[in-house]
């Protein structure tokens, strides 16, 4: 059985991220970072294994997966999902804001991928999938900072994924658009009909669409796809790479 690492895996696009990969019976450990009480309700109903620490932190990262390792066993998949937004339109933005961002969303690419990737190496086997947005794709006001940090995590993936490639270690990049989490409900009802308005489909999409392409992207069938950054928006934005 795989053994899979999901950061912030215990709500929104994570958790169903979680739930996708235990379909796939691997075993999953589920990270999260500040809300005990989502964590537990979590476990509870599903039975993942959780962890808390921040992957933005080296260290707590290299404690968390050798902890793993040692418990568990050797990581297989790693899917960095893990993010933030403290948005503000940039000639506002402190550097508290941007920071902030940039080390959740982008440190946490360092800190969680270089843990588990010598290892991968050595076993000639392992899956990292990425979650960027299409806001790293096409940029969006307000977002300097987050559109920063996602667009460094496509770029993080087609480096990595040309240097491991010949090790048998995939390494892949799904840009979700906007998805009908409780982050995305909570915004004003006019926002959200503005929002809506621009997706062809007609619609937000759903945590679970973007689940079942990660749990794909970590499957064996994935085997010759790495290097790829995957746009799930709803025809929103198209993009070339």
């Amino acid at each position: 059985m795989a053994v899979a690492i999901v950061t912030g895996g215990t709500r929104g696009i994570g958790a169903a991220i979680s739930k996708a990969l235990i379909a796939g019976e691997a075993s999953v450990v589920a990270t999260y970072h500040g809300n005990d009480e989502a964590a537990e309700a979590f476990k509870a109903d599903t039975g993942v294994t959780v962890r808390k620490w921040d992957v933005a932190d080296p260290e707590a990262s290299a404690a968390g997966v050798a902890e793993i390792e040692s418990s568990i066993g050797p990581v297989d998949v790693l899917v960095n999902n893990a993010g933030i937004t403290r948005d503000g339109m940039f000639h506002k933005m402190t550097f508290d804001q941007w920071s902030a961002v940039l080390r959740t969303n982008l440190d946490s690419m360092f800190a969680m991928t270089r843990p588990v990737i010598g290892g991968m190496r050595d076993r000639g086997h392992g899956r990292v999938v990425n979650i960027s947005s299409v806001n790293g794709q096409k940029g969006q006001m307000g977002q300097a900072n987050y559109s920063a940090a996602k667009a460094g995590v496509i770029g993080f993936t087609k480096a990595l994924a040309q240097e491991n490639a010949r090790k048998g270690v995939t390494v892949n990049c799904v840009c979700p658009g906007y998805i009908e989490t409780d982050m995305v409900a909570a915004m004003p009802e006019k926002v959200l009909e503005s929002i809506v308005g621009q997706i062809p489909v007609g619609r937000l999409g759903h945590a679970e669409e973007i689940g079942a392409l990660v749990a794909y992207l970590a499957s064996d069938a994935a085997a010759f796809m790495t290097g790829s950054v995957l746009s799930i928006n709803g025809g929103q934005y198209f993009a070339n790479g």
